[in-house]
């Protein structure tokens, strides 16, 4: 079997050692970048199953790099940064980040979070029962992966379609905060609504007519999330 390689990048040469030592100990291939350009020859190169990416490098800062490695990959990537404040949080997130862990942080806590990507990439497929379906102007094909939102097909990334697929299969049914997050991120982050709701900021924006007045997916205020559209 193949071993799950991670691609490390940050300017720090010492941060970049422990990691790699850290990681390898866990059982993981890594590579390592000290910039978001060296980054994105690397990708190309190796093709990793993960990214952890810092956010204030030289030549090509972490957000600049996510943005440009988001045209063409739906690769994990966690961002790691001094930065702590929650506006450089959700600007990662809104990027495509499945992650974000400011430092200075607890290494095993990261082993932790790589572990929670890995449980998403391997969750079990949908069952054959259900392989496509309609929600008013969204069509849903389960099997193939693909949303179509009044003729045009969406481009979701991981999260934004498992979060979609958990809500689609549940229509009619509210979705706590803690469930979806404990189903989709894993139960390490039941209790960051903060990240659900960037979440489902983004998912609104490609499926609806009007995300500041979403017909959807509804908000139970403090409770959860809910499709109230029959399946069809």
């Amino acid at each position: 079997m193949k071993q799950f390689c991670i691609l490390v990048v940050d300017d720090e040469v010492r941060i970049l050692n422990f990691l790699k030592s850290k990681l390898k100990a866990a059982g993981y291939e890594v590579l390592t970048a000290s910039n978001g350009r060296e980054a994105l020859e690397q990708f190309q190169v190796w093709e990793p199953d993960l990214i952890v990416l810092d956010v204030l490098m030289p030549a090509m800062g972490g957000f600049e790099m996510l943005k440009e490695l988001r045209t063409f990959s739906r690769v994990p990537v966690i961002i790691l940064s001094a930065k702590g404040a929650d506006t450089d949080k959700i600007k990662g997130l809104s990027l495509g980040a499945d992650d974000y862990l400011p430092k200075p942080f607890n290494p095993d806590e990261l082993v932790a979070r790589i572990k929670a990507v890995r449980r998403r990439l391997e969750a079990t497929p949908t069952s054959k029962a259900l392989e496509q379906t309609s929600l008013g102007n969204v069509h849903i094909d389960f099997k193939g992966h693909h949303v179509v939102v009044r003729g045009e097909e969406k481009y979701l990334t991981r999260i934004e379609w498992l979060l979609l697929r958990e809500l689609a299969l549940n229509v009619g049914r509210l979705m706590p905060y803690e469930e979806l997050l404990t189903r989709v991120w894993g139960p390490e982050y039941r209790n960051d609504v903060q990240i659900l709701r960037t979440w489902i900021s983004r998912l609104r924006h490609k499926l609806e007519e009007s995300s500041n007045a979403p017909s959807l997916i509804s908000t139970i205020p403090k409770v959860g999330y809910i499709i109230n559209q029959p399946l069809s």
